[in-house]
């Protein structure tokens, strides 16, 4: 007849329960000593009580035993992240949520996914939105301000640029005037001088006339 399995469960009596453990302990320590001679193994086995008492077993050195172990360990364990590799991740996570609560936040100040929001929700931000109007028409006023300010520089400079154009045409037309004049008054002063010589030529043309008729009436005689 094949034997019945024995339901495994905690054995509530403690009594019974420590005898359970000091005969399966037994047990135990006997099996892994026959391993290690059997089969030419080290086997280390460590058993803590309810208690926290610890029973061990080594076939040759625990110390030996548990380096091994480590070293084993190590060898299959993979590597670690590094440090900043970590902190790199843990920044690009943190940025990488900003960046989509952004996202949201903006998505819903241009009216969009606003299926979601509660009253309380569309209140705040209408509030956000009335406030940041607010400050976009402030800085447009200071701008227009600074602009027209610019304006008024530039046309107080093109009047005081104008009225010294204006005061340069006046000297020039001075200085025209009075070269005019000083021409007119050399002109006058010439033909004065030249008057005499006119007179003088005219009183010696006759003179020059009548000598050139004698001189014909005598040829004309002589031919005769």
């Amino acid at each position: 007849m094949v034997r019945e399995r024995t339901q495994l469960s905690k054995i509530d009596n403690v009594t019974a329960r420590q005898v359970t453990f000091s005969k399966r302990r037994g047990g135990i320590f006997k099996k892994a000593h026959e391993l290690s001679i059997l089969c030419d193994a080290e086997v280390g086995l460590v058993i803590f009580s309810a208690t926290g008492k610890l029973f061990e077993y080594a076939s040759s050195s625990m110390k030996d035993i548990i380096e091994k172990r480590s070293i084993h360990s190590n060898k299959l364990a993979p590597e670690k992240p590094s440090l900043d590799l970590n902190l790199e991740n843990d920044g690009y996570s943190r940025l990488r949520k900003q960046v989509t609560e952004t996202t949201e936040k903006l998505r819903k100040m241009r009216g969009e996914d606003l299926q979601g929001l509660s009253i309380e929700d569309l209140q705040q931000l209408e509030k956000t939105l009335e406030t940041g109007l607010s400050r976009v028409l402030d800085r447009k006023g200071e701008q227009m301000m600074e602009q027209i300010s610019v304006l008024e520089k530039n046309g107080l400079q093109l009047m005081e640029e104008n009225t010294r154009l204006r005061r340069q045409v006046g000297d020039m037309s001075s200085v025209g005037k009075r070269i005019v004049t000083d021409s007119g008054n050399a002109i006058c002063e010439d033909g004065q001088s030249s008057e005499p010589v006119t007179n003088t030529s005219q009183s010696g043309g006759p003179q020059d006339y009548d000598d050139s008729s004698d001189t014909s009436l005598k040829l004309g005689l002589l031919w005769k």
